[in-house]
């Protein structure tokens, strides 16, 4: 029997080359993943967070919902993109509501947006026995016509959008529920269509956060020019490994080609954080997203980083109906539904954008 909350909500991943959604419930002995879908959409329709065709996403919601069942009509959306600004700053430690007090003023030398075109939220995070002088705060911004457009999107989709969260803050969440955390810094990679989001967290602190400019999408473009196909099937092509059209061997030159390139970028990022933080040391990696999938990227990551890579399973710690749900089911969604899961635990009465 489950004791549903009224401050429940649905998990809904807004992405440019899909939407998921997801539905938890919790129950005398953990937390259950009631319902999960996903549903493809074309290329172009949403590019790097701006929704370009917003009745073409709105339908796509209402057809997921309606697919898979999905009661819960009170949703977590995330943003993610260029344009999101997420970034850990310091300064000097006071009282609680001194700090509340100067946070804003402060954040605003690392905003490249004036304050009343943001939606703009803060974390004020654990001391730091090592700083007792100073206070670490997270700070969260997005442009209101970015964030109002996901809004607009959802209503038309005639759900009610309760929360908006940023990409990075929900795969954050969807780590914590499944994994210990220790006091070890662990990157978190997210590669979807359009872009890449990297993150490293320290215990239950973000530490290091960077968007990245590639996705797995680049790789369905080479396709397509090779062979002539739709992005949609280059996609097909690109999962299934399959094709009458390109050979498995120029397949592989082809993800192994675009693989590098990710790997360099992310050895940038890497370089940029260890020059910032010069004490500490990556040692795991966890991938999540369309890329987390591509057997080239894990490979060159794991010779380049020397880092233990592992795929994220943002169903760990969830409790599942083994016929709703089979375990290669799951294990085919989990890098993919990172952001959903991370959102879908994320309740009414919680603070967001």
């Amino acid at each position: 029997m489950t004791f549903r909350k009224k401050t429940d909500l649905t998990g809904l991943d807004i992405g440019s080359g899909a939407i998921k959604a997801a539905e938890i419930a919790n129950t005398k002995t953990g937390s259950v993943l009631k319902k999960f879908g996903i549903i493809r959409i074309s290329p172009g329709i949403i590019e790097k967070g701006n929704i370009n065709e917003p009745e073409v996403v709105a339908e796509s919601i209402r057809a997921l919902f309606s697919k898979y069942g999905i009661k819960n009509r009170n949703v977590a959306v995330s943003v993610g993109g260029p344009r999101v600004i997420v970034r850990k700053i310091s300064i000097r430690n006071k009282k609680e509501d001194e700090i509340h007090n100067l946070i804003r003023s402060e954040a605003e030398q690392y905003i490249p947006y004036n304050m009343e075109d943001i939606n703009f939220d803060y974390r004020i995070l654990e001391k730091q026995e090592e700083t007792p002088r100073h206070r670490d705060i997270l700070i969260v911004a997005a442009p209101k016509n970015m964030t109002d457009s996901y809004v607009r999107v959802v209503e038309m989709a005639g759900l009610k959008p309760w929360i908006m969260d940023v990409d990075v803050l929900a795969l954050q969440n969807a780590f914590e529920l499944n994994y210990k955390i220790t006091n070890q810094c662990i990157m978190l990679i997210h590669t979807g269509t359009g872009r890449t989001c990297l993150s490293v967290l320290k215990n239950n602190s973000l530490f290091f956060v960077q968007d990245l400019d590639f996705g797995c999408g680049e790789i369905n473009k080479k396709i397509v020019s090779v062979i002539g196909c739709t992005l949609d099937q280059a996609e097909e092509i690109k999962l299934t490994r399959k094709s009458q059209f390109i050979s498995e061997q120029d397949l592989k030159k082809i993800t192994l080609l675009f693989a590098r390139e990710w790997c360099l970028e992310v050895s940038r990022a890497l370089d940029f954080f260890y020059s910032t933080y010069p004490d500490e040391t990556v040692n795991k990696i966890i991938l999540s997203g369309g890329g987390a999938n591509i057997s080239e990227f894990r490979e060159v990551l794991t010779d380049q980083t020397s880092a233990d890579i592992r795929m994220m399973n943002p169903f760990k710690n969830f409790k599942t109906d083994k016929i709703r749900f089979t375990d290669s089911m799951l294990k085919k969604l989990a890098p993919q539904a990172a952001i959903c899961m991370g959102l879908s635990v994320r309740r009414r009465n919680q603070a967001g954008l």
